[in-house]
């Protein structure tokens, strides 16, 4: 298993004053492996509502604007607490993830966490089925092999989706 980098920046979302805007963070990239999984590291300065949003698999316009094309893998976002400890895993939905124009499925995540604690956090994004594989973040994830998702059919033997699409190795997701 493979982590990549974790963003060198520590990511600071505070209420601050009480006309302050809330602080939204957009990523993007390409994993190379169906293993792989991207890290985000950053801080709550107050009590605060976090969203992890995806738009790798039907697309959609992020945070920034940047404009997303559908066709990258389904992802799977977790949120990690400082020590490390899964606060919680998601895939799938739910509402407003739109459809993707190809497949039809809303496999993009949409993760509401409400009344988070100050602190500092993990955000995580893997590809479907590559899940925590426990409760803490040491614990890895559930799966080492780069092309594990071939078992669904897809041609290109990797980035394959459940209905044996081929799907790219893009990613993109916000933290707002």
């Amino acid at each position: 298993m493979k982590y990549l980098l974790v963003a060198a920046a520590t990511l600071a979302l505070s209420a601050g004053a009480a006309n302050a805007a809330p602080q939204n963070f957009s990523f993007t990239g390409n994993f190379s492996g169906d293993s792989d999984v991207q890290l985000f590291n950053f801080t709550i300065g107050a009590v605060s509502d976090v969203t992890l949003r995806s738009y790798s698999y039907a697309g959609g316009t992020m945070a920034d604007g940047t404009l997303i094309s559908a066709g990258g893998f389904d992802p799977i976002l977790a949120l990690w607490d400082g020590s490390g400890s899964l606060v919680q895993e998601f895939d799938d939905g739910p509402e407003p993830v739109p459809s993707d124009p190809v497949t039809g499925s809303q496999f993009d995540t949409h993760l509401v966490l409400l009344n988070l604690a100050p602190g500092s956090y993990t955000a995580s994004i893997a590809q479907y089925a590559n899940f925590a594989a426990g409760t803490n973040l040491s614990d890895g994830f559930s799966e080492a092999s780069a092309s594990f998702t071939a078992i669904y059919g897809c041609s290109a033997g990797q980035f394959c989706d459940v209905s044996a699409d081929n799907r790219t190795s893009f990613w993109a997701f916000d933290v707002l």
